[in-house]
């Protein structure tokens, strides 16, 4: 309890933790946030900032700004480690919070499959930090490769770029790095682009698993009309960062694999009890409790929960609208807790469709079945609705307008270019992982805790 209030502790500022805050901030309780960033993440835009299309401040959003009218919601800033449910503690890098109920929210990370060598060399792209080494790195690529020492086997290395998963993210990051190559064409004057190869490689036969095979076919079409290279039934299997391998034998080299083949819950929940699905995430009830939990006080939402009852054949999707629902439903069941009502709700996924981009005019949309102009105009639509904060609508319109109407991509700017000493520009922020008073292991007392 705080100030006699039920204490409710989320762990994970994305659409899931976000959310279920919101709802809480008008209620008679006291909420703490705890996030390792001070930001929320718009993560499926994640993939234009990779490719100079947006910059950071434009799909990620303050967290406390979210709340600044919500005096009992509080920011804790810090990296979850574990719970401890028979005391009701959530253990951090910055001390201990107790908790009356717990939601974990903290989303998910990429999957690697348990291939190191390809984990050591490739690029995931679920974070800020990710996305701005894609980017640096694409374009520190065609710099190099322009430069005329390079043999014809080198350049063709430099320029060739492979994304590795046919989902929506990979498809994206595909056909938009085909459209920054269309653009750097013009700068480039002594390179021949005909040595650009984009790749994309899915281990399944189909892209869009959640598409009609209709649009996974058009989504193919369109990506091989912008030269993008399909590769279906395609199995990575090592990464030297030099040589892409494959199942089939098949070397690809390539100084750039851009991760794109799956995601598994962060890594901090597997130290959180309860049961646990193959990819790490963790178990939960119809209610959205956690399976397997000491006391009926801890529920886990989002990318992190793994959900599948009745007749399902698979976990829900890590996608945010499953979230945002489930937030809903999480945040009722606490509320009726709190009330002494045990008759809980049982969550219930409403299927609002699945979208994708593929380039400038090109998209695709199951729900209703759309593709082209009008499928890429109701993409740009639901994502400009689901941006946080008016800046970053006005922004992001204005770069996407002035991008279909000119080709113009403000962001290609390189930022990790060393100096003479051989230090970057922008000095390596180390984690931090203690503060003044407060060491791992020490419980956090917030304010008039009892």
């Amino acid at each position: 309890m705080i100030n006699g209030k039920p204490h409710i502790v989320v762990v994970g500022g994305g659409f899931g933790g976000v959310s279920i805050c919101k709802l809480l901030a008008k209620e008679n309780v006291e909420v703490t946030l705890v996030d390792r960033h001070n930001y929320h993440l718009f993560q499926p835009l994640l993939y234009q900032v990779s490719t100079a299309v947006l910059s950071t401040d434009e799909i990620a959003y303050p967290i406390r700004s979210f709340f600044r009218d919500n005096k009992n919601v509080n920011f804790f800033m810090a990296k979850a480690k574990g719970v401890d449910q028979a005391r009701n503690v959530l253990k951090t890098n910055h001390g201990e919070i107790h908790y009356d109920y717990l939601v974990l929210a903290a989303g998910a990370t990429t999957n690697f499959f348990g291939m190191k060598e390809v984990e050591n060399n490739a690029y995931g792209m679920k974070t800020i930090q990710e996305a701005l080494a894609i980017r640096n790195h694409v374009l520190h690529e065609f710099e190099r490769a322009d430069k005329p020492y390079r043999t014809p086997e080198e350049r063709r290395e430099k320029l060739t770029f492979v994304i590795v998963g046919g989902g929506p993210t990979g498809v994206e990051e595909a056909g938009a790095i085909a459209e920054l190559r269309d653009i750097l064409k013009a700068e480039f004057h002594h390179l021949d682009f005909n040595d650009v190869q984009i790749k994309l490689i899915e281990a399944t036969a189909h892209v869009l698993p959640m598409m009609s095979q209709d649009l996974q076919d058009e989504t193919v079409r369109v990506l091989r009309k912008k030269g993008v290279d399909v590769m279906l039934e395609t199995q990575v299997v090592g990464y030297d960062g030099k040589i892409l391998k494959l199942k089939s034998g098949v070397e690809i080299p390539t100084s750039t694999v851009i991760w794109a083949a799956g995601v598994k819950a962060a890594d901090f929940i597997k130290d959180c009890g309860g049961e646990y699905a193959r990819d790490g995430r963790i178990w939960v009830e119809e209610n959205l409790m956690v399976k397997g939990a000491v006391n009926q006080n801890v529920f886990a939402i989002g990318d992190c929960a793994g959900f599948m009852h009745g007749d399902m054949k698979r976990p829900l999707p890590t996608v945010a609208p499953v979230a945002n629902q489930q937030a809903k439903t999480c945040y009722e069941n606490i509320m009726k807790l709190i009330k002494g009502d045990t008759n809980l709700n049982k969550f219930v996924y409403k299927d609002l469709g699945a979208m994708a981009t593929i380039g400038k005019a090109e998209a695709v949309v199951n729900k209703p079945k759309m593709t082209g102009f009008l499928a890429w105009c109701a993409w740009l639509f639901i994502h400009l609705l689901r941006l946080a904060g008016a800046y970053a609508n006005f922004t992001v319109a204005v770069k996407w307008a002035w991008n279909f109407l000119f080709g113009v991509r403000l962001g290609r700017i390189i930022t990790n270019i060393k100096l003479d000493s051989g230090k970057l520009t922008i000095p390596k922020v180390e984690e931090d992982h203690s503060a003044p008073g407060v060491n791992e292991g020490n419980t956090v007392v917030l304010q008039s805790e009892k």
